[in-house]
């Protein structure tokens, strides 16, 4: 993966770990608004999301879009069936 990619990956889920940690100190409030919750919730969601869609797309830029010149084509479409299981 690009040194690139590797690093805005980092950096969204450094977001997520510092969006989960509020949440999980949120409920020990007895009086946290359940709606508060499932928001910080949803921006956890997107930062994975959002760290996810970096990994794919450093994936696709360093190995899929260089598979027809080493000839390997076959393997790289097999291997993105796998890929979009967990996208």
């Amino acid at each position: 993966m690009p040194e690139d990619s590797r690093k805005r990956a980092a950096r969204r889920l450094a977001i997520a770990r510092g969006h989960l940690e509020s949440i999980r100190r949120s409920l020990e409030d007895p009086d946290v608004y359940c709606v508060d919750v499932l928001r910080q919730i949803k921006a956890v969601q997107g930062a994975l999301d959002g760290a996810a869609a970096v990994v794919l797309r450093g994936h696709l830029e360093a190995h899929v879009a260089t598979a027809a010149t080493r000839g390997d084509e076959k393997a790289i479409v097999d291997e993105l069936m796998d890929v979009f299981k967990y996208v």
